[in-house]
């Protein structure tokens, strides 16, 4: 069975995916073309600055890949392996909390089960982090703290994840003692209370490009504020998107997987009873 589940996660992960690229290719790479558009145009307005105050212009660098290769086959490829490593995931964290739940609440359904999951791992692996640091389109942000941005954001993403699997295990082990909803509630709370601290705790960045200025005089204006806000929502609704479709595919399989089996039973009854 634990092999059935991970089929199910990576087909999952794999519809997933496929869906979440087509609504990136269509709302969130026009929102990608601005901003490198932006970022080409303040690089121009930079050297023309320097070279009017005397500075050596910059250099050209060529695309290891061209733009259409970017937005296509390389955000396809690596949308599609993103979504099966968290299918693949899914299925595992699936297989662990039902293997528990089998045991000692035998009438619950798994497929409320992966929604309650997918609800879950979408706030731990992707809602929290993104409110901690934001996604950003090319042009924001220093090209010098780089590092340090996606070493915070990697940071209180494993934190997130990992205090979510501490909140469902402490949850599950309150719930014969205080009941499903207060040891619920009690451990939503201890989960903030540890994102609140870290997200205290690691650095912010503000970064995004104010208007390049030759004395009193703007020469190129700022990074637009409409390209973020939009860039951002797009990215959550294909987030939404992308954990919807893997957790409803998901559930759809067990119900199959479920059906099937209520079949093989039944077909075997029948032969023993002849």
């Amino acid at each position: 069975m634990e092999k059935k589940f991970i089929g199910a996660g990576l087909l999952s992960g794999l519809v997933a995916g496929i869906v979440a690229f087509i609504f990136a290719r269509l709302f969130i790479e026009p929102q990608t073309t601005k901003a490198i558009d932006y970022e080409e145009g303040r690089s121009h307005a930079e050297e023309h600055l320097m070279a009017a105050h005397g500075g050596a212009g910059g250099h050209e660098h060529g695309e290891v890949f061209t733009r259409s290769v970017q937005e296509n086959i390389g955000a396809g490829v690596g949308t599609i392996v993103f979504a099966l490593c968290m299918g693949a995931f899914f299925a595992v964290a699936f297989t662990i909390l039902w293997t528990y739940l089998a045991r000692h609440h035998p009438d619950t359904d798994g497929r409320w089960v992966a929604v309650a999951l997918g609800v879950l791992g979408f706030v731990a692996a992707f809602a929290v982090p993104f409110f901690a640091y934001p996604a950003n389109p090319p042009a924001v942000g220093d090209a010098d703290t780089i590092g340090a941005r996606s070493g915070a954001y990697l940071t209180i993403t494993v934190v997130s994840v990992v205090a979510m699997i501490a909140a469902v295990v402490f949850a599950l082990w309150l719930r014969p003692r205080l009941g499903g909803l207060t040891s619920a509630v009690l451990a939503a709370i201890g989960y903030l209370v540890v994102i609140t601290v870290a997200i205290i705790l690691l650095p912010q960045f503000h970064e995004v490009p104010e208007p390049l200025t030759d004395g009193d005089r703007i020469v190129f204006p700022g990074f637009p504020a409409a390209v973020i806000g939009d860039f951002r929502v797009y990215v959550i609704a294909n987030q939404v998107i992308l954990w919807t479709v893997l957790t409803t595919v998901f559930a759809a399989v067990l119900g199959w997987l479920g059906r099937s089996g209520s079949r093989s039973e039944n077909a075997v009854l029948v032969e023993t009873r002849r």
